[in-house]
């Protein structure tokens, strides 16, 4: 009784230590000491901590829904930004720092001064920012292809990101899509897993630089574990989604085949942060598979990071909170994205640790983990932003290099009657459509808000800008959003016809489920512009290969642009002919959404069963190759 009277002596004081020690006021203790072994330091701060605060390590809190004062008593892990999570006091790179600053100052008021981890889905660019570069979408990446250029973008993107003192990505996504309809098919590379893995991983090392911990590095977080671009449409029960969030209905083997590799490939790049998907597979929701997030993933795999739920993915086990959340921890989720009722999933894991349904065992490997990455990352020693960095966020030099991925991104699909380049004495060019210029309509989905949003939502460069900044003096641009050019008559009173007419057409920003189309049709006056120029060519916007098949009838030249971002002027430096087409399809391209999804193994290669364009297909304007339709009708 003496000696086990001594050791809970012993363990209160550690518990108990004060708040001035632990932050290195007084006596440094090993876990604070950044010249031991990382495993040394967790194995001592393990040692401190008691229940609760492990239980506060496992909690990610969404930042409108955290009480600043419950940071640090409750020892909170992680918090985040979801879409158009900006500061309430101004959408500023220094506010966003102050912010985020400040919160991490509460989470080192708690008794064992561990840092909090801060997220955000900067997964083209620090999209939520302000000012920030804003680059192509992953889907014009795959297009551009190039591993190098990719890097350097997660490089840059870092840099805004630390800025704000964020050190947290929850990107790249490594979905291999196989049904475009999906309204997150843009944050994709490709439906390709080869391209996907190549692509990925590069953007990983790109964040992550030479190693966690090292200047500049974020931890990056390959997501949707495993197969959220293999659903079925139709699959979803989340609101009025059709398939995002569904059922992945196929075999194992085709699942490891076509959706495992990238994450083989983002484990051994360095991935130390995974996020599961909301998709099933197998009959059950991918938060409760332990075959796949334990014993493959964990198992097989060797991932010794940890698994972080998505927004609330652990809700959508059961209708039972408490069940769904036992299911989920033991399934292998190590922190649990609450969103927002935090003490409530506190209360519950309290009482299922109490009542044997989630072990201490389980509870302490998750908060290793957690704690593990922590350390790697340097956190205990540099848990706050780096102003030095405030002059990169929508630097120049960042905005040159997505200007480069613009170029490197475009697809020529149709060039007929040499419509492209155009020269830059060119007359009369009429500009129609929406999409020519509008910030927000060529970023996309993740761009301020969640959903995006159209309007100038923040510094860049429209199409239409590039345009007037490529043609001569000579050249008249006459730009009418809805493609009539009612006003344009010579000064007989005559229409005037264009000598060339360049139309934009334009989806609408989304993201997520709320963009699961059934027919991706496109909506334009295309028809109007044609009536007026002499030469068409028709600019897509798209996070996807849409519709297009009557509007390709009509013009003489059609570039897919995809997402390009705040850099509109990289689209104009390619059809001006100051840089070259490039960009190859990472998507094939549907002729009709009947088509969809498509058979890969079995897709004809002519005819009017075939795509309306291959995957790998793109021309160049030095090419005397042009686009020819096998399809009669």
């Amino acid at each position: 009784m003496k000696k086990l009277g001594l050791m809970l002596l012993a363990g209160l004081l550690i518990a108990t230590s004060t708040p001035a020690m632990v932050r290195g006021q007084g006596s440094k203790l090993p876990y604070q000491d950044a010249s031991l072994p990382v495993a040394q330091r967790v194995d001592d701060l393990m040692g401190r901590l008691t229940l609760d605060e492990k239980i506060g390590q496992m909690t990610l809190v969404e930042k409108n829904s955290i009480k600043s004062a419950d940071i640090g008593p409750l020892g909170i892990g992680g918090l985040l930004s979801g879409g158009g999570g900006y500061p309430g006091t101004g959408n500023t790179a220094e506010k966003w720092a102050a912010m985020v600053d400040g919160y991490q100052k509460e989470a080192l008021t708690s008794r064992l001064a561990i840092p909090m981890i801060y997220g955000v889905d900067a997964v083209h660019g620090h999209g939520n920012l302000k000012g920030a570069t804003i680059f192509p979408q992953n889907v014009g990446l795959g297009a551009a292809n190039d591993p190098d250029l990719t890097e350097r973008i997660g490089r840059a993107t870092a840099q805004e990101m630390i800025a704000t003192g964020i050190y947290w990505d929850y990107a790249p996504v490594v979905a291999v899509v196989q049904d475009v309809r999906w309204g997150r098919s843009y944050e994709s590379y490709s439906e390709n897993t080869e391209l996907v893995t190549k692509l990925s991983s590069a953007y990983i090392k790109g964040l992550q630089g030479d190693g966690l911990g090292t200047p500049g590095s974020v931890l990056a977080t390959p997501k949707h574990f495993v197969g959220d671009g293999g659903t079925k449409w139709g699959s979803s029960k989340t609101d009025n989604y059709r398939i995002d969030q569904g059922v992945t209905d196929v075999d194992e083997a085709t699942l490891r085949a076509i959706h495992l590799p990238p994450y083989e490939a983002a484990i051994k790049a360095g991935a130390q942060s995974i996020m599961v998907s909301f998709s099933s597979w197998g009959g059950m929701k991918m938060h409760a598979q332990k075959y796949l997030l334990t014993d493959v993933l964990k198992g097989e795999l060797g991932f010794t990071g940890f698994l972080v739920s998505d927004w609330a993915g652990m809700d959508q086990i059961t209708s039972n909170y408490a069940e769904a959340m036992i299911t989920g921890i033991n399934a292998g989720v190590d922190m649990n994205m609450v969103p927002y009722d935090y003490h409530k999933f506190i209360d519950v894991m309290k009482q299922a640790i109490a009542d044997g349904k989630i072990t201490t065992e389980r509870v302490d490997d998750a908060v290793r983990r957690i704690l593990t990455v922590k350390f790697e990352m340097g956190l205990f020693e540099h848990p706050f932003s780096d102003p030095s960095l405030l002059p990169s966020v929508g630097s120049d030099e960042h905005r040159a290099l997505a200007r480069e991925a613009v170029n490197k991104s475009l697809v020529l699909l149709k060039n007929d009657n040499q419509a492209l380049p155009i020269a830059k004495d060119t007359p009369t060019i009429f500009v129609g459509g929406a999409g020519a210029d509008d910030i927000g309509i060529q970023s996309g989905g993740w761009t301020i808000e969640w959903q995006g949003k159209t309007g100038n939502i923040t510094p860049g460069t429209t199409i239409l800008d590039g345009i007037k900044a490529q043609v001569s003096d000579k050249a008249n641009v006459v730009y009418d959003k809805f493609a009539r050019f009612r006003n344009e008559k010579d000064a007989n009173g005559n229409q005037i016809i264009a000598d060339v007419g360049i139309m934009v057409i334009a989806e609408q920003p989304y993201a997520e489920g709320r963009g699961d189309s059934p027919d991706l049709m496109m909506l334009d006056a295309t028809n109007l512009i044609r009536e007026r120029s002499k030469k068409l060519v028709i600019i897509v916007l798209s996070g996807r290969p849409v519709i297009i098949t009557e509007q390709l009838k009509m013009a003489d030249a059609v570039v897919a642009a995809w997402l390009p971002g705040t850099e509109g002027n990289g689209v104009t430096d390619v059809i001006f002919g100051d840089k070259p087409f490039t960009g190859k399809l990472a998507f094939t391209w549907p002729r009709a959404a009947a088509q969809l999804p498509f058979d890969f193994k079995t897709l004809p290669k002519t005819g009017c069963d075939a795509p309306l364009f291959p995957f790998g297909y793109g021309l160049d304007t030095q090419s005397s190759t042009t686009y020819q339709d096998t399809c009669q009708k």
